[in-house]
């Protein structure tokens, strides 16, 4: 479990295309310090298995099926990443809870840079925007971030100078792809209230 707070701006040293995954391997050195084999790594926003591990770099495959529904895919030599160890048990959740399980991607469409802050316009997938409300909690890249404004097809966000020089949304440009998890909380919601509507079965009235 993660928090969506980044702990470091890594990057990516190889890339090695297998017939159905790739591996990568990733420089990161404050989320290697410490790191074993099996251990878990967010990497902007999907949870990764370190395979590999030599001084400030490891290594983790990455499956096609997530390579399909992220955009780690998009990743060369020398892609900046978010980087994030799991939260440790009694540790402060400051962000919000991230499971690492990306739910599909967006593209920025938009930047309008002010004095102290900058507005970022997001695209959201048909199947999210249920999930994304004003003022809600939605990770971008690994990144917990307060949803500003929710359209029917894109959210905004607003990104402390902090957030800008420390994450890869300092260095996205309209076009550019982005990983999406929508809140958990809100999914289990869903799934609570879509059973209590459903009519009950046979022999289940009679037992109420």
């Amino acid at each position: 479990m993660f928090t969506g707070i980044v702990e470091e701006l890594g990057e990516v040293t190889a890339v090695e295309t297998l017939d159905d995954a790739c591996r990568f391997r990733l420089r990161g050195p404050v989320v290697t310090d410490g790191a074993k084999h099996g251990d878990s790594i967010a990497v902007n926003g999907v949870c990764l298995t370190v395979v590999e591990h030599d001084g400030d770099e490891f290594t983790a495959d990455v499956m096609a099926e997530t390579l399909k529904r992220s955009s780690l895919g998009a990743l060369g030599v020398g892609s900046r990443v978010n980087l994030e160890r799991p939260m440790a048990v009694g540790a402060r959740l400051g962000g919000h809870i991230v499971q690492g399980h990306v739910d599909g991607t967006g593209e920025i469409l938009d930047r309008k840079p002010s004095e102290h802050w900058e507005m970022v316009t997001i695209s959201l997938p048909d199947e999210l925007t249920r999930y994304v409300v004003e003022k809600g909690s939605i990770t971008v890249d690994g990144i917990s971030l307060t949803v500003v404004d929710a359209g029917p097809d894109h959210f905004t966000v607003s990104l402390i100078p902090t957030t800008l020089a420390l994450t890869t949304l300092g260095l996205k440009q309209p076009g550019d792809p982005v990983n999406l998890e929508v809140d958990v909380v809100a999914k289990y919601v869903e799934r609570l209230l879509g059973d209590r509507a459903q009519p009950p079965r046979r022999g289940e009235e009679a037992a109420r």
